[in-house]
């Protein structure tokens, strides 16, 4: 069995469904700490990827749709552009189509109930109006006609709620992909007459196609349904509509005239917005609740929803597919191997101590203990060292008041001995023994105050510093403590 493909940080499953210019797919999003969600991804037929207008019908319906936000409308994640193929994600819902739902009723020859018939269009037309007053990024109106509202783009989910899809061919300011001279967008049984005209389409456009949408519902049969698409035309055009009620009496006069409105020829005979048909619908019958429209979906589509749910089970229970991926990369700097962990998008940096010499272990200790154990013994170590050199400076570096014979002005010295040379360090004045700080503990004397001699230890040999010239300003001869 061949596993899902991976599109960006999706896994894509089998397709559950196809239409002509792309095939929904379920997908899977997986993310850190097991978190998982299941999606609707759409998935262009690869031979329209070529064709420039598909391609912005495509990245339109992913930009307008993203920007309407309504529990009555499918909701868009993400797009993902990979490998010359175009995928838009979508939110699943577990559910059946309205016209799929329609066709069932109509094949075991019970007509809808009333009241759910009522709380879908309600639905339906309260996520068109969230479409017509979309807005973009800078708070501007979109001018959102969805063009091709019909049952097939009608989703009712086990919830109970009924949601918009499909927003293709809808019209909006700025779209990439713009309807050449004469080309009809959407289907013909649901197009008002305006828009088969060529007229421009408006918000009235799709209070028309809801319209067709209720009628059908309430009656339990197509509206224009005819040999050809000429005969269509024509009685659409003629506007000769029967009441739903003719068809199906348990429907009240007032959804009647809802409906009929609602297809008026004239677009300003309709109802001004999609939420004002929709209160109308919630003012003249009752609706039903989500729980009895959820378990009516269920009833109409058994083997549907329970091969949905067959199938999410099967998905959502399987191991993930896209495993850790793990490389040893060295990272020289710090002396250790650094395993990359790839998941989704989102490389994970897991640093492992590697094996190499117990001194590189030493210069990084593994441990916050061992650090600071570390650190202190440099510390006792840097303390000793300065006060043994502070100690030995003191004893053998540091001028002492000494008895000169008085018949010789000059700095009196002990003798070298035979395997000891001299070392001369310059005064105060010289630029190299500025930079040797003395001893606290032995003040230097200023130049000139007199000559003095430095005691030795008995145990010590010393070696003398070689006498200057006698002078009464001479400078002041120290030895080095090393």
């Amino acid at each position: 069995m061949v596993g899902p493909q991976v599109v960006g940080r999706y896994l894509l499953h089998g397709k559950i469904a196809s239409g002509g210019m792309a095939a929904v797919h379920l997908g899977r999003l997986t993310g850190a700490v097991g978190f998982s969600r299941t999606v609707a991804i759409k998935r262009m037929h690869p031979h329209l990827t070529e064709d420039p207008e598909f391609v912005s019908m495509f990245l339109d319906e992913a930009r307008l749709a993203a920007r309407v936000r309504h529990p009555n409308v499918v909701a868009t994640l993400d797009i993902v552009a990979e490998g010359g193929e175009l995928f838009l994600v979508m939110d699943y819902i577990q559910g059946e189509t309205l016209g799929r739902l329609l066709r069932a009723s109509m094949k075991q020859g019970r007509g809808v109930p009333v009241p759910i018939v009522a709380a879908i269009a309600s639905g339906i037309l309260h996520g068109l109006h969230a479409a017509h007053e979309a807005r973009d990024e800078h708070g501007q109106p979109l001018g959102i006609v969805h063009r091709d509202v019909s049952p097939q783009n009608v989703i009712v989910g086990v919830d109970g709620v009924p949601r918009v899809l499909d927003f293709g061919v809808a019209k909006a300011v700025g779209r990439l992909q713009t309807t050449q001279a004469g080309q009809l967008k959407g289907k013909l049984a649901y197009m008002a007459p305006e828009q088969i005209v060529g007229q421009e389409a408006t918000r009235r456009t799709d209070v028309y196609a809801a319209s067709v949408v209720l009628w059908e519902a309430l009656a339990g049969r197509r509206l224009f349904r005819d040999d050809n698409e000429g005969a269509v035309l024509r009685r659409v055009l003629e506007g000769q509509i029967d009441a739903p009620s003719d068809h199906n009496p348990d429907v009240p006069q007032a959804l009647d005239a809802i409906a009929l409105r609602g297809l008026a020829r004239s677009p300003d005979d309709r109802f001004a917005t999609a939420r004002d048909m929709a209160n109308a619908i919630e003012g003249a019958a009752a609706l039903a609740i989500p729980s009895l429209v959820g378990a009516w979906v269920e009833e109409m589509a058994a083997t549907a929803v329970a091969a949905q749910a067959a199938r999410l089970v099967e998905i959502e229970s399987a191991p993930n597919a896209r495993e850790a991926v793990a490389a040893p990369v060295a990272d020289a700097a710090s002396d250790q191997t650094v395993t990359r962990a790839i998941v989704l998008d989102e490389p994970t940096v897991i640093s492992q101590p590697s094996s190499l010499s117990v001194a590189a272990s030493m210069r990084a200790p593994s441990s916050p203990r061992a650090r600071h154990l570390s650190l202190a013994g440099i510390a006792a170590a840097a303390v000793a060292a300065v006060i043994a050199i502070a100690v030995f400076r003191s004893h053998h570096g540091a001028p002492a008041p000494a008895a000169a014979p008085s018949d010789s002005p000059s700095p009196s010295a002990s003798a070298p001995a035979a395997d000891e040379a001299p070392v001369v360090v310059p005064s105060a004045s010289s630029s190299a023994a500025s930079a040797i700080p003395p001893a606290t503990s032995s003040p230097r004397p200023s130049p000139g105050v007199g000559r003095t001699t430095v005691p030795q230890p008995p145990s010590r040999r010393t070696a003398p510093a070689p006498a200057p010239a006698p002078s009464s300003k001479s400078g002041l001869l120290f030895r080095d403590p090393g």
